[in-house]
């Protein structure tokens, strides 16, 4: 569990990376800069960590690529004690950036196996969300809501209607629409019934599953 001078210089060749493919959020920036990625990957892959790409995780899963959490997190604009609900906990990585924005972050996960290790794991390393629970992303957590925003880390082939309703007005859910290719998609609510859509390109995510594993 060691973050070397070396990996926190990866980080901010990372952030460089990040810059010039045009993200441009200071505080999104300042998080990926800090976070230390290699930790969430299993160690054979501690060379790879601060690449832009998706690597392999448990239960056949992925921890996103680095440019992928910046965008996402980037069109939410979180502010500080925002109540954000993230649907696929996966690696915690996601996680850790909403928490490092200062959000307070209820994370649902589908797998079982990554739900433990990620419990776990993420406290270790100083991250605490408000709560992680294991069950299906689908159904949203409409105990908690409404939230300012709603982000979803898998490729979802529609949208869930419990993720639009547990919104709060003015709230933003981002979500990758599509079945092999998904397109970013930002959902703004503008009221009880009134939604605006903005599409941002094409990106690949792991499926969004329904009920638990």
């Amino acid at each position: 569990m060691k973050d070397t001078f070396k990996h926190q210089g990866m980080r901010q060749q990372l952030v460089e990376v990040l810059v010039n493919k045009g993200i441009k959020d200071h505080k999104v920036l300042k998080a990926i800069g800090k976070i230390p990625r290699h930790l969430f990957m299993d160690s054979g892959f501690i060379d790879h960590a601060y690449q832009d790409k998706a690597f392999p995780i448990a239960a056949d899963q992925t921890i996103s690529q680095p440019y992928t959490v910046a965008f996402q997190s980037e069109l939410l604009r979180v502010s500080p004690d925002d109540k954000v609900l993230e649907i696929g906990t996966g690696s915690g990585y996601q996680t850790a950036v909403l928490l490092e924005l200062g959000a307070k972050v209820y994370s649902i996960e589908r797998q079982k196996e990554l739900y433990k290790k990620t419990s776990n794991f993420l406290p270790k390393i100083g991250y605490r969300a408000k709560q992680l629970i294991f069950g299906d992303g689908y159904k949203g957590l409409p105990e908690e809501a409404p939230f300012q925003s709603i982000i979803v880390t898998a490729g979802a082939p529609y949208v869930p209607n419990p993720l639009l309703s547990q919104l709060a007005i003015g709230g933003r859910l981002v979500i990758p629409v599509g079945e092999n290719v998904q397109v970013m998609t930002l959902f703004i609510r503008k009221g009880p019934k009134e939604f605006e859509k903005h599409e941002f390109g094409d990106f690949r995510f792991v499926p969004m599953l329904e009920d638990k594993n």
